[in-house]
């Protein structure tokens, strides 16, 4: 007999077998808590930061996460502003993922500062001529809009919906969410590319600095044009993924489709703007500092030139050729490849961005400055994960994630 507290007409596994997925996932979880606990606890000296790394592991894990939830503010865009009545049907998950993201992104950032209670100095003593700080406002607003359009699938669970007050704020949150996703797309635009512009900024950084377009550098668009096409595929691959475990189909094909499709062009276009940005790096920006190009790679395996070429190649070109085919799309095996090649170039376009920028040496009699993290950054780094696992399966126990659920499995 289906539990109350899960929506009508859909199967769940036994609670038992729940509670112990929970209690596995969990167990990772506490881990990564005792690492922050140690952090917080004892500072910064838990980390393998030092002078020449300020950023480090934690901070690509923060812009890594932010990219891949662009799929909660494009996917905004295309279901309340576009009027695309597909992407309506994963809309709801990915809100989900673009909450887990970027409270995931906070926790980090909260890690991050060592001092967690003096957060508030950031808005209170905010410095107005830091993008680090439009960044933090951005970020925090936008959290909070997320927060917002979760609301009203909470309030559907079938026992929150028999109180009458909870039931007509999910209406009503419903009737004004276009303007809670116009804003989002707004706030997401602009924490991106601030994100960028921050590498691109830094003049004794030839790594990453950036002639401007307008005032801002043009890593400023890189960053949130990558976002925006690549959301989307990681909220195509935790879908797919839920499927497999759960055994069920939960989206239609129609919509994977449609927006590895969309995905696909942004990604083809992004990936030619990259080469354009690299290319002009290399040749003008670079060589007017006094760089040559192979200056900022090394021979050790951490930094050499396979991991631009990983980014740009098999990280770009590759996944964008194949989903702007239909015959590459309609590949289940070829549509999941794509998406995790193109979700792995973005993850070390941010790597490259935070820790590369950090190891090249500036001075001709300055080695290559090497890092390595802590346990304790590596357990708080994977406890975002942890709680994004544990949140993904209580929202998907309890509350009716995806519309079409019922119809694509109607004997369950």
């Amino acid at each position: 007999m289906t539990t109350p507290a899960i929506p009508e007409g859909v199967k769940r596994c036994p609670t038992r077998q729940f509670a112990l997925w929970l209690a596995v996932v969990g167990a990772v979880l506490l881990w990564g808590v005792y690492a922050m606990y140690l952090c917080w606890y004892k500072g910064l000296n838990q980390t393998n930061m030092n002078d020449a790394y300020g950023f480090a592991l934690w901070i690509w894990a923060d812009l890594a996460v932010i990219a891949l939830g662009g799929g909660a503010f494009f996917s905004g865009f295309l279901a309340y502003i576009i009027g695309n009545k597909e992407v309506k049907h994963i809309i709801n998950y990915a809100v989900i993922i673009g909450f887990i993201c970027y409270s995931s992104a906070l926790l980090i950032l909260a890690i991050d500062i060592g001092q967690p209670l003096r957060g508030w100095f950031i808005f209170w003593h905010a410095n107005v001529h830091s993008m680090l700080t439009e960044v933090a406002f951005c970020l925090s607003v936008y959290f909070a809009v997320l927060t917002i359009e979760f609301l009203p699938l909470i309030f559907e669970n079938p026992k929150l919906d028999r109180i009458p007050f909870v039931h007509h704020m999910a209406h009503n949150l419903h009737e004004v969410m276009a303007v809670f996703a116009a804003t989002g797309v707004f706030l997401s635009f602009f924490h991106q590319g601030s994100l960028g512009g921050v590498s691109g900024v830094l003049y004794g950084r030839p790594f990453s600095y950036r002639d401007g377009l307008f005032i801002w550098p043009w890593t400023f668009f890189l960053f949130t044009w990558s976002a925006a096409a690549v959301g989307p595929l990681f909220t195509i691959s935790v879908t797919r993924l839920t499927e497999a475990i759960t055994r069920k189909k939960l989206v239609k094909n129609s919509v994977y489709q449609m927006l590895a499709k969309i995905s696909g062009w942004m990604l083809l276009t992004y990936i030619i703007a990259k080469i354009i940005d690299t290319w002009y790096w290399a040749t003008e920006i670079a060589p007017s500092m006094g760089f040559a190009f192979m200056d900022f790679y090394s021979n050790n395996p951490l930094y050499g030139i396979w991991i631009l070429v990983a980014e740009i190649i098999l990280g770009g070109v590759v996944p964008a050729l194949i989903l702007i085919t239909r015959k590459g799309r309609e590949n289940g095996y070829l549509l999941f490849t794509a998406a995790i090649l193109a979700m792995i170039g973005i993850c070390l376009n941010r790597w490259v961005m935070v820790l590369q920028v950090m190891a090249v040496p500036l001075l001709p009699f300055q080695e290559w400055f090497m890092y390595s993290p802590s346990w304790q950054e590596v357990a708080t780094t994977i406890l975002p994960v942890a709680y994004g696992i544990i949140l993904i399966s209580l929202a998907h126990r309890y509350l009716l994630v995806f519309p079409q659920e019922k119809e694509l499995n109607p004997g369950n």
